[in-house]
């Protein structure tokens, strides 16, 4: 009887396991999906003269805290003046 129920018990978790592993996978596959198909949003905007590297910025910066993009900015603009480059 300790053999079935320990059997029994292995096959719920193998199964559960692979249940994990192939909606991870499910997932990375997914995720490469997203990003060929932002490769290709870049490569039209490039096409139509955008400057890629400038709107990957814009996207990064979109993600942050505008308070934190201010600090940011000063704290640059001060080194700049510091610096003479301004």
């Amino acid at each position: 009887m300790n053999d079935q129920v320990s059997d029994a018990t292995y096959s719920v978790a193998a199964d559960e396991l692979r249940q994990f592993i192939e909606r991870y996978e499910h997932l990375e596959a997914e995720k490469q999906d997203i990003a060929e198909q932002q490769k290709e949003v870049m490569a039209e905007a490039k096409g139509r003269g955008y400057d890629t590297k400038v709107m990957r910025k814009v996207i990064a910066l979109r993600k942050r805290d505008k308070d934190d993009i201010a600090e940011e900015e000063a704290v640059l603009e001060m080194y700049k003046a510091a610096l003479g480059m301004v």
